[in-house]
């Protein structure tokens, strides 16, 4: 297992707060974060473990195509992947009494890398906090110490028509939204419920960042935007909120680093609308749990379907998380209707960032546009004059994909 989580785009980033490249005469400072952008040809191994946590509803459809998928790749670039399947969430509530059982986590913390499916369900929806499924998701993503999370939104042009915005408006977008994700209101304390002065029942949350948590997130959006088109906005509420005025304060300083990314600000209830007004202004954005969460779905609609856009969540050592963004849809769980694409393109993002695979996951990035550019379709994202197909037979299509074409960038 690697001691270092790779966050990896080909070609190791050239940054002061990492390992610099052989003769590039950049002078690494002392590494306060220890994510190392790195390549696949740096590393001689070649051998890797996946935990697989299917989860509830429609996740294990998704993960059962996305583990063909691997395997098919892993086969064809001379690697060697080993899957060890585990129980989250709901079923690991039927199982265990607890949504996350320590042999989940202990063996993910054992793995090179995790793909996840989908977790909760209406059939635990009625449970207290400590008993729902998404309690497992929260304390999976601490205990893997994953803090960045990287959601990108691209607008494929064989999907452009799906999108809800007019075509000249969604036609071109590609953004990459870099969510930090675990802190703030989601952990901070204290929290939980009371009474007020009036004996009214009220329930209370803190939203609450440390600086060295915004900083290590800055560094990755930092470093993100580099490798992209060098804009980057952080989005925040520093009109009125204290931790947003700590959270540009410092984005700002660590700006002073990357003299060659443009850093913006914008309020985050201005961000959103601008997502849907003119959503070709952004490139890389940044911010906190909360807003990242929203805002980070806003820009999936953006793309056509929830459904088709994967994630990762990576931390300063250990595996990253690798999942789809969207839910596990328990209305269609079993009936073979499940979109799959949003998980076989995590599972690219899994090579890419968590192994440093970059050839295995544009192989599989290259396989699912074929597959699309071939006309097939799940429901979520069917249009007339396309072929409407199953989870499964989408899977099939894109192993076709896979093993006839040659890799090519997404």
């Amino acid at each position: 297992m690697a001691a270092t989580l790779q966050l990896c785009y080909g070609k190791t980033f050239k940054r002061p707060f990492a390992v610099a490249p052989p003769n590039s005469g950049y002078s690494p400072k002392p590494n306060p974060s220890r994510i190392i952008m790195c390549s696949a040809s740096s590393q001689s191994k070649r051998r890797y473990t996946i935990t697989l946590l299917p989860g509830d509803g429609i996740g294990p459809e998704i993960i059962s195509v996305a583990k063909n998928v691997l395997n098919l790749t892993a086969s064809l670039q001379g690697i060697d992947l080993s899957f060890q399947e585990m129980a989250v969430g709901g079923v690991a509530l039927d199982l265990t009494g607890v949504s996350l059982p320590e042999e989940t986590l202990s063996m993910a913390k054992q793995s090179d890398a995790v793909l996840l499916g989908a977790i909760g369900g209406y059939k635990w929806d009625a449970n207290e906090k400590h008993l729902k499924p998404e309690t497992g998701l929260l304390q999976l993503r601490a205990g893997l110490n994953v803090f960045a999370n990287l959601r990108p939104a691209t607008v494929l042009p064989q999907l452009v028509d799906a999108s809800t915005l007019k075509k000249e408006v969604a036609e071109g977008v590609d953004i990459m939204v870099v969510r930090e994700l675990t802190g703030g209101i989601y952990f901070g304390k204290p929290r939980g419920f009371g009474t007020d002065e009036n004996g009214e029942e009220i329930g209370f949350n803190t939203e609450v960042y440390a600086g060295y948590e915004i900083d290590r997130i800055a560094r990755v959006a930092f470093e993100t935007a580099r490798k992209r088109q060098g804009k980057l906005c952080s989005v925040d509420k520093a009109n009125v909120l204290e931790a947003s005025m700590l959270w540009r304060k410092r984005i700002t300083a660590i700006s002073s680093e990357y003299p060659d990314v443009e850093l913006s600000h914008m309020y985050v209830d201005n961000a959103a609308m601008q997502l849907v007004r003119y959503p070709k202004q952004f490139d890389t954005m940044v911010t906190n749990n909360i807003f990242g969460d929203i805002l980070s779905d806003e820009a999936s609609m953006i793309t056509g379907s929830i459904g088709m856009l994967p994630s990762a969540s990576l931390g300063e050592s250990g595996p990253g998380l690798f999942e789809p963004i969207h839910g596990s849809a328990p209305d269609i769980a079993g009936q073979d209707k499940a979109n799959p694409l949003a998980t076989v393109l995590s599972a690219a993002m899994l090579l890419r960032y968590g192994l440093g695979e970059e050839e295995a996951a544009k192989r599989i990035e290259a396989a699912v546009l074929d597959t699309l550019d071939r006309g097939f379709r799940t429901g979520d994202i069917y249009s007339s004059g396309t072929k409407l197909v199953g989870c499964k037979e989408m899977g099939e299509e894109v192993l076709k994909s896979v093993e006839s074409r040659v890799p090519a960038a997404l």
